[in-house]
């Protein structure tokens, strides 16, 4: 007789696997001689089909199919995801690392940042830095940072094309974490879709649709 025994018929007779095996054993009915007392069982074979053992097997009502979802669901593992949040614009400058080095479009756009704003907010300054940004994107100026921040007649700050040497501190620091934060789209701007800005203590009068004023400068498209 064979050691490997169909599952159906072990539950059937409610006996253990180890138990069965035993009686599996050849020679064991022999043994025990022909008026040993042992259950009624039979394993399936080519005269028995095995869906007569299982037939009269208790059953259970089959689980509801939301409930076998919720099981599944419920077993799934999500992978940690490393997301960088802030409560505040500061928290978010504080917590963006400085790269180790700075290519020549993100140079661009924090000096743009440093020399037009580093004394306003540092929303102020996120708005200074989506307006070269938005220039760039809108068709109508230079299609790189670099070349809307070096446009003549455009940022006072350049001079004979050339950008000023900035100042190692906490305020270029603070310029280049501003120029990656807008780059990335990573926090509302309050002058969205501007391409202009001016001093609130001058007066161009240009004509334009004025967006936001945040701290001393006044922003249009």
């Amino acid at each position: 007789m064979s050691r490997i025994l169909n599952v159906a018929s072990v539950a059937a007779v409610g006996m253990t696997a180890a138990t069965m095996l035993v009686l599996a054993e050849p020679g064991f009915a022999s043994d025990l001689g022909a008026d040993a007392n042992l259950p009624a069982f039979s394993l399936p074979g080519a005269d028995v089909p095995v869906a007569a053992e299982t037939a009269d097997l208790p059953t259970e009502p089959a689980a509801p199919v939301d409930a076998i979802e919720q099981i599944v669901e419920d077993s799934i593992v999500e992978p940690e995801v490393e997301e960088l949040t802030a409560a505040s614009l500061a928290e978010l400058v504080a917590a963006t690392p400085r790269p180790a080095k700075l290519d020549a479009e993100l140079r661009c756009l924090a000096g743009a940042v440093y020399f037009e704003s580093r004394g306003e907010s540092l929303a102020g300054q996120l708005a200074v830095a989506h307006v070269v940004i938005n220039r760039a994107n809108s068709g109508r100026f230079p299609k790189s940072l670099c070349g809307v921040v070096h446009q003549k007649h455009q940022f006072s700050f350049v001079r004979g094309g050339k950008m000023p040497k900035v100042r190692e501190g906490r305020q270029w620091d603070n310029a280049i974490a501003i120029a990656q934060i807008a780059r990335d789209d990573r926090w509302k701007n309050r002058a969205p879709g501007a391409l202009y800005f001016h001093a609130r203590y001058v007066s161009p009068n240009w004509g334009k649709t004025r967006i936001a004023q945040i701290d001393n400068h006044i922003f249009y498209r």
